[in-house]
């Protein structure tokens, strides 16, 4: 049984002593999977245990429960109708974001459910993103209220539509994709493109659409107000070590960040203004539930609309508690160059950093650690320069994904200052694609 979110699995066996074999070969000898260090231990679960009708192809539901991974790019009912459909006739979609982000898709029939499973599970709506993990659901109707962009009744095309009044036309057509983006800072894209031919039949091949690009500029700056569900409610900080600037070095890696405050009636949580929602939902997919100096991190989109400066206090460690950020040069989505240049990962053990001066030793990094009071790290890597560059990049990795969670919490930005240099070098980091060096 997968739990995607937590990025852990139960596997049952079939007798105690292949499950003995399996915790001691893996005690013994490193295994990775998918690049990945694979941890493998007991549970406290004698067997596993499924909701009514989640595997039973002959359970009798048509709801389908939709997981969607690393969701780069907006997740829409038009997105999931538009993958759905075309497999089976979709009735109704609900779309929730909790611990990321989640759907629920009733089709008419059971077959089509069955055949929607088998053809669309592991497969990304956008190449090499928003992977789908599929399972039965446990509820066998959906009931749908209200029709906007996260649930649809495609049975009763008169529930109120929240979008009224901005233009917006809904066309539940495949290949005739809205383009509603242009009022959330996206800008007017074409078409999704239909699914092939032979998604239709049930294949498992992985389907590739067209992508939307991701945001070109903070939605706030165009419209004078951020949308809903621009805010991320942050607790679970520790409340001396964590301020302002160390919750923007962490969640500037999935969007620009406008504002953070620290709220004074609830001790360790912040509320974090990002430049839309869909930087929201990269930040609640990757760190909620993050390690960060002995305290796990829960992160949710807020109810506010907007973060506003009022109940300004001193923190533990002297600083405000609250800082705007709209106009800093370390923001990394402001330009669509620049946006596409981010690597969007979840924290791993391994830094790549970059910006840092040629004169930059391994010694040196290993001073920064030691006076800001983090991790050391274990491996260290330099990239080979161009000769005309005027910076160094390279690798970084730590004992622990934590270790690592901590030490770009508290370097990332810090401001490197060489002899005789007219301007400091901002050393950037962010979380590698590479699980080890």
């Amino acid at each position: 049984m997968m739990m995607p979110f937590k990025r852990q699995a139960l596997v049952e066996f079939e007798d105690t002593e292949f499950s003995k074999k399996c915790v001691t070969f893996a005690s013994n000898e490193p295994v990775y999977i998918a690049g990945q260090q694979a941890f493998f231990n007991y549970s406290t679960s004698k067997r596993i245990t499924r909701p009514a009708n989640t595997e039973d192809p002959s359970g009798g539901n048509k709801v389908l429960l939709l997981s969607i991974q690393n969701p780069l790019y907006p997740i829409t009912v038009d997105v999931l109708y538009s993958v759905c459909n075309p497999v089976g006739k979709v009735e109704r979609i609900v779309i929730f974001k909790r611990n990321g982000i989640q759907a629920m898709v009733e089709f008419e029939t059971v077959h089509s459910a069955q055949k929607a499973k088998a053809a669309l599970n592991g497969a990304d709506i956008y190449a090499g993103c928003c992977t789908l993990k599929i399972e039965y659901a446990r509820p066998t109707r959906l009931n749908v209220i209200r029709n906007d962009n996260d649930s649809w009744d495609y049975s009763k095309p008169y529930l109120s539509r929240r979008d009224r009044g901005k233009g917006r036309q809904r066309q539940a057509i495949l290949g005739d994709h809205p383009s509603s983006y242009r009022y959330d800072g996206y800008g007017n894209h074409g078409p999704l493109l239909p699914l092939p031919n032979r998604y239709r039949m049930g294949s498992r091949d992985t389907p590739e659409l067209v992508s939307y690009p991701l945001p070109q500029t903070s939605s706030s700056y165009i419209h004078g107000g951020p949308p809903i569900g621009s805010v991320a409610m942050v607790s679970g900080l520790h409340q001396e070590k964590m301020n302002c600037s160390r919750v923007f070095n962490l969640f500037c890696l999935y969007g620009n960040i406008e504002k953070v405050k620290f709220m004074k009636t609830i001790p360790g949580t912040a509320l974090v203004e990002m430049g839309d929602e869909y930087a929201v939902e990269r930040a609640v997919t990757h760190l909620n539930n993050v390690k960060v100096f002995g305290k796990r991190l829960n992160v949710c989109v807020s109810k506010q609309h907007s973060v506003v400066p009022s109940q300004i206090f001193e923190l533990e460690d002297g600083t405000s508690s609250y800082k705007d950020f709209a106009m800093s040069k370390n923001n990394r989505f402001t330009s669509a160059g620049q946006a596409s240049k981010n690597i969007i990962q979840p924290p791993s053990c391994v830094l790549h950093y970059y910006n840092v001066p040629l004169c930059m030793e391994e010694s040196i990094f290993q001073k920064l650690c030691e006076d800001h009071q983090v991790p050391k790290f274990i491996k260290y890597k330099v990239f080979d320069a161009k000769p005309s560059s005027k910076t160094l990049s390279g690798l970084l990795e730590w004992e622990t994904k934590t270790e690592a969670v901590e030490a770009l919490t508290v370097l990332n930005h810090y401001q490197i200052r060489v002899p005789n240099g007219s301007n400091p070098y901002t050393l950037k980091l962010c979380f590698s694609t590479s699980s080890h060096l």
